[in-house]
């Protein structure tokens, strides 16, 4: 074979294999390139992780230092209120203090009225509070004073700007350590330190040409600051000093910005080199590797995965777009009682067959095209195996696969049996107290039924006598006489009877249901058994109404109650030390917003004192010897129950208290247009 032929041949042969060289060249230049480039960056990121430790170091430990000094400085302090105030060792003491602590701008003493008794100044600085007066300036002051009087403890004040000579300034805040002797109030200690000065102490020498340490507020107004540099604002790190009444945050700002490219390239690029070579050799063993621990932990994460479904007490469940069932947790299969192969059929088993139309129709609309996540939940009835039918919620979402096609729905469902029936007793507890106050309010209320009762029925008394005496002496105006006796007697009954069948509706009354009423009706429905108290009392009764009375939606019984409750506690507080010309009970409801109509209860009373008000709505508190102590409790359960509020307030013009709660409106189009006029009268 000739020389050509055979580099002919040769090259026929090399020719397949140029391109895969070049191929793995190419592979290797990238892969270099990669390597180098994610080691630069490693590099850069680890410069700056770097420089924002030390900004993270830098700020802890000046709020450290910071807190560490006021605490320190507020315990010397407590070693002046045992001196004498004015005598010549609480001077020392005070002047010993400020050339101590440099940050300590003035100590004073103050008497229990919060009145300056003596003070002296840091000698280092210029007087504070020349420009203006202590007195300006003393708000914060006295408030940190009322909290540590309150926890007797040393509390801090808010931090405050006070001006300085030439328009400068400086930000302080007050420390405030209460005296007590014996018990008694006898004094506060304040002391004034200024943040710049606690910024500088706090700060170590070698940080103090690389960081800017300022304190700032929320929204990051520099309050104060410290630190030969200012800060570049790149690496920045704010901590919290926790004061006792205050928090200040303090803020580190590094002067280096964003470390250069150009130090670390060489190293990055020798690095880069070195493991990009070794990782060449490597890379068919590494692939190897990574598959041999790719497929392990795909197993164990498939077994973990199982374990947790299986752990569930929450059914899951998976189906596909036609609404089939794929999957099911064994918490589903308790559920329902099916097998999780029962489960596997056109119509679910656990659908109750009279719901089955209703549930595909349902199933349909809710799957059909739709692929957006629906994270609703939505509450429906399922059957057990047994046929017992059972609630449940059910948050569904979107089955998506690898390629992020949606391949059917995962379903998460919720037994709500066992919450229902809680919720059922909790209901019938609550009527069962709401009729244990009614009946506790009618027991109240049964000395103003005799009393009323008695009226009429001597009445009746009195005019049979007469009839029977009438009747043994006839003349010929006995029939006309006997007449108008026996309608007497007639009169009365009526109206002992309409006494009577008031407060059996108020008791009998059970059925909880929402109707639009106008407030003049829920006024005259509760008027009879108001009026037995009010004329017991001599109270009189005004009811203040529009000339149209809005309309509320709302529970008729529970209201009564409400309305009744509120104006015989109104009476009862007149009873005592309201003279009896003033004594006045207002009924009055308002529109006050196109959503709300606002009752108020208004009494003439002495008011509430400020320890029984806070403690007015708590449930079996009660100032009367007789209650129970559930009536305000009750009302506001109930108006909250309405999606209103109730609440109280001293009456304008005093004396006296209004209770006001608010209820839904009914829209004005929505009311009748008969509705009754409103009036405004004063009962007996």
């Amino acid at each position: 074979m000739s020389t050509a032929a055979w580099k002919l041949r040769l090259r026929a042969h090399l020719a397949p294999l140029r391109p895969r060289r070049w191929a793995l060249w190419a592979a290797l230049m990238v892969l270099l390139l990669v390597a180098q480039t994610l080691l630069v960056a490693l590099t850069v990121n680890y410069e700056s992780t770097r420089s924002q430790e030390t900004t993270d170091a830098v700020a802890t430990d000046a709020a450290v230092e910071v807190k560490r000094e006021l605490m320190r400085s507020t315990q010397s302090l407590q070693s002046l209120l045992w001196r004498e105030p004015g005598q010549p060792d609480w001077r020392d003491g005070a002047t010993a203090q400020l050339r101590k602590r440099r940050a300590l701008l003035r100590v004073e003493r103050r008497d229990p009225k919060l009145r300056i008794v003596f003070s002296a100044d840091t000698p280092f600085d210029a007087r504070p509070f020349t420009q203006l007066g202590r007195e300006g300036l003393e708000v914060d002051t006295l408030v940190a004073c009322a909290a540590a009087l309150h926890a007797s403890a040393p509390m801090f004040s808010r931090t405050y700007f006070i001006p300085m000579a030439a328009g400068q300034g400086v930000e302080v805040l007050d420390v405030c350590i209460p005296l007590q002797n014996a018990g008694q109030d006898d004094g506060y200690l304040v002391g004034t330190f200024a943040l710049t000065h606690l910024l500088e102490g706090a700060m170590q020498e070698g940080t103090r040409q690389q960081h800017e340490l300022s304190f700032v507020e929320a929204d990051g107004t520099r309050l104060a600051r410290a630190g030969a540099a200012r800060g570049a604002g790149t690496y920045v790190a704010e901590r919290v000093v926790d004061l006792p009444g205050v928090a200040l945050q303090l803020r580190a700002d590094s002067a280096a910005g964003r470390p250069s490219l150009i130090p670390n390239l060489a190293t990055a690029l020798v690095l880069g080199l070195s493991l990009a070579l070794f990782g060449v050799v490597l890379v068919l063993a590494r692939d190897v590797r990574r598959r041999a621990v790719a497929e392990r932990a795909l197993a164990e994460a498939l077994a973990f995965r199982k374990a947790m479904e299986d752990s569930l007490v929450t059914g899951l469940r998976a189906r596909d777009l036609e609404g089939g069932i794929t999957y099911v947790n064994p918490a589903f299969c308790a559920m329902v009682g099916f097998s999780a192969d029962e489960l596997k059929q056109p119509v679910p088993p656990y659908w109750p067959p009279e719901w089955v139309a209703e549930y595909t129709e349902r199933q349909r609309s809710r799957h059909g095209g739709q692929t957006q996540a629906s994270r609703e939940g939505f509450e429906t009835v399922f059957m057990r195996k047994n046929g017992e039918r059972f609630p449940v919620m059910i948050y569904e979402a979107p089955l998506v696969d690898g390629q992020g096609q949606q391949t059917g729905w995962m379903s998460a469902v919720l037994d709500v049996s066992a919450q229902r029936r809680v919720e059922e007793i909790s209901r019938q507890q609550q009527e069962r107290l709401q009729a244990t106050a009614r009946l506790a309010t009618v027991g109240e209320m049964a000395s103003l039924l005799s009393h009323e009762l008695n009226q009429p029925l001597a009445a009746i008394a009195s005019y049979a006598s007469g009839s029977l005496n009438l009747m043994d002496a006839p003349d010929d105006q006995t029939p006309a006489q006997l007449r108008q006796a026996l309608d007497r007697i007639a009169e009365q009954a009526e109206r002992a009877g309409r006494i009577i069948k008031s407060v059996h509706d108020f008791v009998r009354r059970r059925e909880h249901q929402r109707e639009a009423l106008s407030a003049q009706t829920l006024f005259e429905s509760v008027m009879p058994l108001v009026r037995l108290q009010a004329r017991k009392s001599g109270t009189r009764i005004e009811v203040d109404l529009p000339e149209r009375a809005p309309k509320v939606l709302c529970d008729r019984t529970m209201l009564e109650q409400v309305l009744l409750n509120l104006t015989r506690n109104a009476i009862q507080a007149m009873e005592a030390d309201t003279p009896l010309p003033d004594r006045v009970l207002t009924l009055r409801a308002q529109q006050t917003h196109e959503r709300w109509v606002t009752f108020s209860i208004i009494d003439r009373g002495p008011g509430i004192p400020g320890d029984v008000a806070q403690r007015l709505f708590t449930p079996f508190f009660t100032t009367r010897r007789e209650g129970m102590g559930l009536g305000l409790s009750l009302c506001r359960t109930v108006i909250e129950q309405h999606g209103g509020a109730l609440d109280f307030a001293p009456a304008t013009p005093g004396p006296g208290t209004v209770f006001r709660f608010t209820l839904p409106a009914v829209k004005r189009a929505e009311a009748e247009a008969g509705d009754a006029a409103a009036y405004s009268r004063i009962a007996p």
